[in-house]
């Protein structure tokens, strides 16, 4: 529980960097970004080996990215109504549903059957 606890809290600092650098450097940041999102949600699923594990730091990124949408009332905002943020909200969430998908489980991919006994 603590590491699933950890990869979600270590979702929110990437989601923050994740917004601020799409923006910024918009072809390349916006790669850079949805590569950092991709690979904290991987790394999460593989060193769990659960989906889960790449669940849990996609929710804390979820929460980061959702609550900088949010308008303050001065009118400042993170997000522009541009298609690299939308790109950026959307791959990031597609990235998360592959990457929970895809997540390796405890059984080998391959199993060798056990022989049988001659009779």
């Amino acid at each position: 529980m603590a590491a699933y606890g950890g990869l979600g809290v270590l979702g929110v600092p990437v989601g923050v960097a994740g917004s601020l650098v799409q923006g910024g450097w918009f072809p390349l940041g916006l790669l850079l970004a949805l590569g950092g999102a991709g690979g904290l949600f991987w790394g999460g699923a593989l060193v769990t080996r659960s989906r889960l594990g790449a669940a849990a730091p996609a929710g804390g990124w979820a929460v980061a990215v959702l609550f900088l949408t949010i308008t303050r009332p001065q009118g400042d905002f993170v997000f522009a109504a541009d298609a690299g943020s939308y790109l950026f909200l959307l791959g990031g969430m597609a990235i998360a549903v592959v990457c929970s998908t895809l997540a390796p489980s405890e059984r080998p991919l391959f199993a060798v059957p056990e022989p049988r006994p001659r009779s």
